[in-house]
């Protein structure tokens, strides 16, 4: 039987340190859905479409993932999949508490779905969607930072 687990979050955009997160997650599951969150009270910079799109442009490579967004309890999405892991990423230790009530909130609502920390690659440990977005927005250097197509779509947001 196939191991699913899911990875979501807002992915605005996709980071390395993402594409890490998500390459090593593929190293002890069969199919990995990362899901793109939709959540209306938050601004996005790029439409659920592009990011998305970005996360298949990043991801292409590796047969493990499937690519959607979603809404909603997580909890439920992951029943709808059939997955029986959240990967969570912790790049601080303030990252934690937060991430802990989630898992908590979510075994409670659904005993059978486990929550996976990671914590980073040395070389990724500092990259932040946040961070990316404000590199981009002075239009600072992003390689290694972001695939190629990500910094394009970037590019296009913040033109010279």
């Amino acid at each position: 039987m196939a191991t699913t687990a899911i990875y979501a979050g807002s992915f605005d955009p996709i980071t390395r340190g993402h594409e890490d997160l998500i390459n090593r997650s593929c190293e002890f599951v069969d199919h990995l859905v990362v899901a793109v969150a939709v959540n209306s009270s938050k601004k996005a910079l790029f439409t659920t479409d592009e990011r998305v799109n970005m996360i298949r442009a990043s991801t292409a490579d590796n047969k493990c993932v499937e690519v959607t967004s979603f809404e909603g309890l997580l909890v439920d999405f992951a029943r709808k999949v059939g997955a029986k892991f959240n990967i969570r990423g912790l790049r601080a230790v303030s990252d934690f508490e937060y991430e802990f009530q989630m898992a908590l909130m979510n075994r409670h609502m659904s005993e059978n779905f486990e929550t996976v920390f990671m914590v980073p690659s040395v070389e990724t440990t500092y990259i932040s969607s946040s961070v990316v977005r404000e590199v981009a927005k002075h239009h600072g250097n992003l390689n290694g930072l972001v695939h190629p197509a990500v910094a394009k779509a970037l590019a296009k947001k913040f033109p010279k």
